[in-house]
């Protein structure tokens, strides 16, 4: 019985650690004789050997009908015994097949006692570089040597000399039992390993009989030479154990032997084989944090992507059990996994927060973990945070521009968890950057009701909320104009003058309908899909009708068109995906803090009160929606948006009395948010929804609009002039264009005159 051992080799070692392969020989492969019966012919050796350009073939008769060659560019050759032996010591070029017995010829010494020989122009050549074909040694380091020809051999014809071939060298005689030698580990190179499995194969030991699972068990308590008798006697490396699933591959990881890993692989062990909880031999080794054996099976060609049973990848375990340095170097090596997310929705940073691993957060945080990203509880980073009460965590968290004001699905703020947990640190830093200390969560209780009466955390708590609610009163700052409609409240300012907030309309989350109108909502008649991921595939029917799946981690992408923005149809109510799928962002509602203030020129406007990335869902319009005809009827139409549908009657929303935030944004000649029609529990095109999105990055306490457009300025131009106050203001009023005149005619003036003065100069 034999294996077929592929070798490898690893190129110079790099700063950034990466090995090469390199094309290495063969010599040592067998490969049954398939062929059926013999000719004359094939009784005789098939090997070819040179000298001064003159080739001369062996015909000494041939015992054995294995096959073997020196690489995988050269035919198969049946070999006499001595052929044979000499093949096994590297003597066959690996690139032109050809002998080295006699003539000229490159040879190679990495151990000092093995010789590889080869022909100079045969040698691998990588980055410009010469190699040994046979062990990836630098060729530098290779003689050139001349062995003189044989008067003659017996075993060529007289018509063709060649030279003498000479005999077979023996193994010595040990015991059957032979030992490792201890030098054998400390090898870079696992070159004399097959030295040692020849060896091995090559006795004649008592025969045992092991049990199938033996060659596990032997890879467990990490028994080189145990594993390599096993293999040559025909154990399976991909034998499963029953228990665990895991085959010896996953237990020769888990103790970190690469050695045996290597063993395995070249004996056709599965890299990517999972047991029981779905995890592979790499998945393994990385959660016992054996960093030379990851590094090895991702250079043998391990799937660093794989997810396990509960989605954890590579990444979400290292960042779990805190492996610093398997962190650092997994993310030299797939960096795009940085952000994702298990069964859970947790990232590997979220694991590496709940188990307060700083170190590993700050490396996270450095290569860009997204620490807004919502798991399937809403949460963002900063829950796990105040959860874990680690305020050095937080505030590195925060400094990333984590969102402080987030809810999640139970309307906690990391306040409120933080509260809860009696984490005084977290409690008080939050406090300093602004949490709401009179926010109430879905059970309605505030961030005061979660902690324990008397404690630390509640007075620092009641202390500031008796400065809030003093502050509000001195600012006139009004309640949640949504009255609770809206999972993140909406408060009105007026520093300006003494107008109260507006109370002339009823706040709707969603638009309604005053009027005679049919709207196909007939679950029967939506277009759906079947998904049961998170609906990230290409085959997911929603994305299909948009093209393709839009929303990433909840925002537009970059290359999303702003000019004419694609329509959007995310999954609805006859989708067999989950309420938490990535194709649903409009109707989950407002979820970033806004407020309605009073402007300086413009009247009531909305700003940000926290900074939001570009892609980012702000609100939607929302009114009555009306017809066309019935818009004409209506004497104030400062509050319509037209729906601009291009299937039958033309329609239009009206917030003038019933709306959201929507209403108060005004014009910007210079927009940072975009409208886009959105369709979520119906697919009547002629009525979609109209949701804006952040079209750049806002900053916190930015004012928030769209373009109007031009069709509206050419009406109301006769009216009123635009106050946005933009430099690149396309609708200023005649007093702008006054002073925009004087300031041109005053600079062409200076020019000109200074033109006569250089002409009279000269």
């Amino acid at each position: 019985m034999f294996y077929c051992f592929h070798i490898t080799a690893d190129a110079p070692v790099t700063d950034s650690d990466l090995a090469e392969e390199l094309p290495l020989c063969c010599c040592r492969m067998e490969t049954p004789y398939n062929g059926g019966s013999l000719s004359a012919q094939d009784h005789t050796c098939m090997a070819m050997e040179s000298y001064d350009g003159m080739l001369s073939r062996c015909q000494r008769r041939v015992l054995k009908q294995e096959m073997m060659r020196p690489s995988n560019t050269v035919h198969l050759l049946v070999l006499c015994e001595d052929h044979r032996a000499g093949m096994v010591k590297h003597q066959c070029c690996p690139g032109c097949g050809l002998f080295c017995r006699a003539g000229s010829f490159m040879e190679c010494r990495p151990y000092g006692n093995i010789s590889h020989r080869f022909h100079r122009d045969c040698a691998s050549i990588l980055k410009d570089r010469r190699f040994c074909p046979h062990c990836g040694e630098d060729a530098t380091g290779a003689k050139d040597v001349t062995v003189p020809k044989p008067e003659s051999s017996p075993s060529v014809p007289k018509s063709s000399p060649g030279p003498s071939l000479p005999t077979v060298a023996t193994l010595p005689s040990v015991s059957t039992t032979p030992a490792v030698p201890q030098t054998l580990r400390a090898k870079k190179t696992f070159q004399s390993m097959f030295d040692l499995v020849l060896f091995f194969s090559s006795l004649k030991p008592k025969k045992l009989k092991y049990p199938a699972r033996q060659l596990y068990i032997s890879a467990k308590q990490g028994d080189l030479q145990k594993v390599i008798h096993l293999l040559v006697d025909g154990k399976d490396p991909n034998y499963v154990d029953g228990q665990s699933k895991r085959t010896p591959l996953h237990a020769a990881a888990a103790v970190g032997q690469q050695e045996i890993c290597h063993m395995l692989i070249q004996a056709g062990a599965n890299l990517d084989r999972f047991d029981e909880d779905q995890r592979t031999p790499l998945m393994v080794s990385c959660e016992n944090n054996h960093l030379d054996t990851v590094k090895y099976l991702l250079r043998a060609g391990a799937t660093i992507s794989h997810k396990d049973i509960m989605g954890f990848t590579c990444l979400h375990l290292a960042a779990k059990l805190g492996h610093y340095d398997m962190i650092h170097y997994l993310l030299s090596r797939a960096s795009k996994y940085i952000n994702c997310q298990d069964d859970g929705g947790w990232t590997p940073i979220t694991w590496a927060i709940e188990y307060k691993h700083k170190e590993i957060v700050n490396l996270l945080l450095s290569r860009g973990a997204d620490v807004n990203i919502r798991d399937k509880e809403e949460n963002v980073c900063l829950h796990w945070a105040a959860l874990s009460g680690c305020d050095d965590i937080a505030q590195a968290l925060l400094e990333a521009r984590c969102d402080l004001t987030a809810l999640n699905i139970h309307g906690d703020l990391p306040l409120h968890i933080a509260a809860r947990e009696n984490h005084l640190d977290c409690v008080m830093l939050f406090l300093s950057r602004g949490s709401d200390v009179n926010q109430r969560n879905k059970g309605g209780a505030t961030p005061l009701d979660c902690c324990v009466y008397g404690s630390k955390v509640w007075t620092a708590l009641n202390t500031n909320k008796k400065l809030t609610d003093a502050r509000r009163g001195r600012d006139c700052q009004g309640d949640d104009i949504s009255r609770g409609y809206e999972a993140a409240p909406i408060s009105c300012v007026n520093g300006v003058d003494s107008e109260p907030c507006p109370d002339n309309f009823k706040y709707i989350p969603e638009s309604c309908i005053t009027s005679q109108l049919n709207i196909d909502k007939d679950i029967t008649h939506l277009q759906h899909c079947n998904c049961t991921d998170d609906c990230s595939s290409v085959s997911c029917m929603c994305g299909q009708l948009s093209l393709r799946c839009w929303y990433d981690n909840g925002r537009l992408p970059l290359d999303f068109c702003q000019r004419e923005p694609q329509v959007l149809f995310e999954c609805n109510h006859a989708c067999s995906c989950w309420r938490t799928c990535r194709n649903r962002v409009v109707q989950n509602g407002l979820r970033v803090r806004l407020q309605v203030y009073r402007t300086q020129m413009m009247g009531w406007g909305v700003r940000a009160m926290q900074d939001i990335p570009q892609g980012t869902f702000i609100c939607e319009y929302v009114g009555e929606i009306i017809t066309d005809t019935e818009a004409d009827k209506r004497d104030d139409d400062s509050f319509l948006f037209t729906l601009g549908n291009k299937v039958g009657e033309a329609h239009c929303i009206d917030s003038r009395l019933f709306g959201n935030i929507g209403r108060f944004l005004n014009h910007l000649c210079e927009p940072n948010i975009l409208a886009v029609k959105v369709f979520t529990m119906h697919q009547d095109l002629r009525f979609p929804r109209i949701a804006f999105f952040s079209s750049r990055p806002i900053r916190a306490g930015d004012q928030i609009g769209f373009d109007y457009g031009d069709h509206y300025w050419k009406i109301k131009s006769k009216y009123f002039s635009c106050q946005c106050g933009s430099a690149k203001c396309r609708h200023p009023s005649a007093s702008q264009y006054s002073f925009k005149l004087c300031v041109f005619f005053t600079v062409y003036m200076k020019l000109v005159r200074f033109v006569i003065f250089c002409i009279f100069v000269s």
